[in-house]
């Protein structure tokens, strides 16, 4: 039995005690975040600006939502932030968001091959690739950072449960640890980590370029 089957049980037949009790485990969780694996993610998303490298974000399922959700925050949301004003930008590729590309690699290939053909286009030394992945075992995933790394580029992973393969693929990572199955709060956390770094970036870049 997982932490949600235990709240449930408890309070579900009462909505507002179990939404209560849900958002305390929440709490739970980030209490327990990992703030210097989040500050290491920082410092290499930053080198990649600076050296105007590329930020892919992969994932599968709500982790692909997650995806998308960051390629746009690194990008415009850090941009709209600073007014237009920033010299260098936060160039972020979520690769979830060609469906045309991903059906054709899944329909022409196989679907453990729709990140990695999109890498092998688009890398270029000096990259990052941030995973997103509750178990750290999709396959997809897995396959892409193995590439990744074989070409020198850092990984990142942001994983759930005991982070899977691809805590050991990873040069950071950050793990939500719960037990496995348990995947909304993961995701949860991850879009809470996406808004604590997005947040860092735009008040950054604002220093960095004399807008504060």
């Amino acid at each position: 039995m997982n932490n949600l089957d235990k709240i449930y049980q408890e309070k579900g037949l009462n909505g507002e005690a179990f939404s209560k009790a849900y958002a305390d485990y929440l709490t739970t969780l980030l209490s327990q975040l990992d703030h210097k694996a989040i500050a290491e993610c920082i410092r290499h998303l930053e080198e990649a600006r600076l050296n105007d490298n590329t930020i892919f974000i992969i994932g599968n399922g709500g982790s692909a939502s997650t995806a998308s959700h960051i390629g746009n925050d690194f990008g415009l949301a850090v941009l709209k932030k600073t007014n237009k004003k920033v010299n260098k930008s936060y160039r972020a590729l979520a690769l979830t968001d060609n469906i045309s590309v991903i059906s054709a690699i899944g329909n022409d290939s196989t679907f453990n091959n729709i990140f990695l053909d999109q890498l092998k286009v688009h890398y270029r030394a000096g990259d990052k690739l941030i995973a997103i992945s509750a178990s750290g075992n999709s396959p997809n995933l897995v396959e892409a950072a193995k590439w990744f790394r074989e070409q020198g580029g850092t990984v990142i992973g942001w994983l759930g449960f005991d982070g899977g393969k691809l805590k050991e693929l990873s040069d950071v990572s950050v793990v939500v640890e719960t037990p496995k199955g348990e995947y909304a709060p993961v995701e949860d956390i991850h879009l809470i980590i996406n808004h604590i770094i997005v947040t860092w970036m735009q008040y950054h870049t604002m220093n960095q370029d004399g807008i504060l």
